[in-house]
């Protein structure tokens, strides 16, 4: 690891460290206000109200610990159930739903631990820093002057000058151990929240069914869609030409004994209106399943679509062998309408594509030196993305400050189906 990067995330931790002492504080604080408001259930019923308005504080207090554990990657996830309908604060309806849940009781019970266990690291991550600091700016020095019996590190008391000054190696050594365990307390402090903040395995089966739930309906909503816009197109294109290709072929049969040049003419007209109907079969059939595809499968497909777009696009690519068919095409759409929106909305000079497997995942991410600041609340692309890769459980994130670059990155659990047949990496 680079110095400088242990130094930056030791001074992050250092900073975390400010931050968890009045945290813990906090916690405290909360865990005597919902007891206070619990005890006040029975009178006037004013638990109704306090007790939620409490819960809703504690809730922020645990999301506020899982988002900073997730910086030190220790990810949370949140196991509260959905809030029912006509639940309305103050009504036993509410009340009901927050008293029950599980996870209330579960955020009540790391309150104390999760305040004194965050309380504890605290200091211990400014400890030693400042300890270190301390003797780099020689105070031991100066205070064993005036004070007898002071001493700094290893000696103890300082009684000359010499000693004196020698509290400043030992503070460069304490401020660099200290600064260097930082990190490992703060994880320290995460992986603790998470025994009481993560959910119970009931809580994430709950949870998986209602994410499940969400999903179908998506999908259910996404194929019905998509079958209007086949029927769609269907009837608005193949189908009208091929009526019409009837019609040609009936009135050239009827005039061929009398006008036969004429006769000639309407089935030259009728054979153009067969090509025309094919080519947008075709492209109707691409659209559902493109043939290059199941030719050169999830590679060969992307690096055909980088070629047909206006500006320079790098394919890298690392997918030793097939996915499943549905799969491959879930992949395919979702790098497609990436790349579709980076050409409409991003202005950029170019595009990168990397496609790649490893263990039971497909990766994808696709970026661009645009302008960035892409918003998938903007507009239906994203959105449809995240939709077609959540009915195979895949997720997207999207990072995209303003100025750029943007990067679009997609997961896909899969396994590989078949061994691979085209080149695995190059430039497209």
């Amino acid at each position: 690891m680079d110095s400088r990067d242990w130094i930056r995330d030791g001074m992050r931790a250092v900073g975390g460290g400010v931050v968890a002492l009045p945290l813990a504080l906090a916690n405290l604080f909360l865990l005597v206000l919902f007891a206070v408001s619990l005890a006040l259930t029975p009178v006037l019923g004013l638990g109704l109200l306090l007790v939620p308005l409490v819960t809703r504080l504690i809730r922020f207090r645990a999301d506020l610990s899982r988002r900073i554990a997730a910086g030190w990657r220790v990810p949370i996830a949140r196991p509260y159930r959905p809030r029912p309908e006509r639940a309305v604060l103050g009504g036993i309806r509410h009340y009901r739903w927050i008293v029950t849940d599980p996870a209330t009781w579960r955020d009540v019970a790391w309150l104390l631990p999760g305040g004194l266990a965050g309380l504890a690291l605290g200091v211990l991550t400014l400890a030693l820093p400042l300890y270190g600091v301390e003797g780099i700016l020689l105070i031991p020095l100066w205070i064993s002057l005036g004070v007898e019996g002071y001493g700094y590190g290893v000696i103890w008391p300082i009684e000359t000058v010499g000693e004196g000054f020698l509290s400043l190696p030992q503070g460069a050594v304490i401020l660099a151990i200290g600064v260097a365990l930082a990190p490992y307390l703060r994880r320290g402090d995460a992986l603790i929240n998470r025994l009481f903040l993560a959910p119970t395995r009931a809580a994430e089966l709950r949870l998986r069914v209602s994410q499940l739930t969400v999903t179908r309906a998506d999908t259910v909503d996404a194929q019905a869609a998509e079958l209007r816009r086949i029927e769609r197109d269907l009837h608005d294109g193949a189908q009208a030409r091929l009526v019409s290709l009837g019609m040609t072929i009936g009135l050239a049969e009827a005039i061929l004994d009398a006008d036969p040049a004429a006769a000639r003419e309407l089935l030259a007209e009728a054979r153009d209106s067969s090509s025309a109907a094919l080519v947008e079969l075709r492209h109707l059939v691409r659209g559902i399943h493109p043939p290059v595809l199941a030719e050169r499968g999830l590679e060969g497909a992307v690096r055909a679509l980088a070629m047909a777009l206006p500006m320079p696009a790098t394919v890298t690519a690392a997918v030793p062998g097939r996915l499943d068919t549905p799969v491959e095409s879930a992949a395919y759409f979702a790098v497609a309408e990436a790349l579709a929106n980076a050409t409409r909305h991003s202005g950029a000079t170019g595009l990168t594509v990397d496609l790649w497997h490893t263990g039971d995942t497909l990766l994808l991410r696709v970026g661009d030196d645009g302008k960035g600041g892409a918003d998938p609340a903007g507009g239906t692309g994203l959105r449809g993305i995240e939709r077609r890769l959540a009915a195979f459980d895949g997720t997207m994130s999207l990072s995209s400050p303003p100025g750029g670059p943007t990067v679009v990155t997609m997961e896909l659990p899969c396994a590989l189906s078949s061994p691979r047949t085209s080149p695995s990496s190059g430039t497209g």
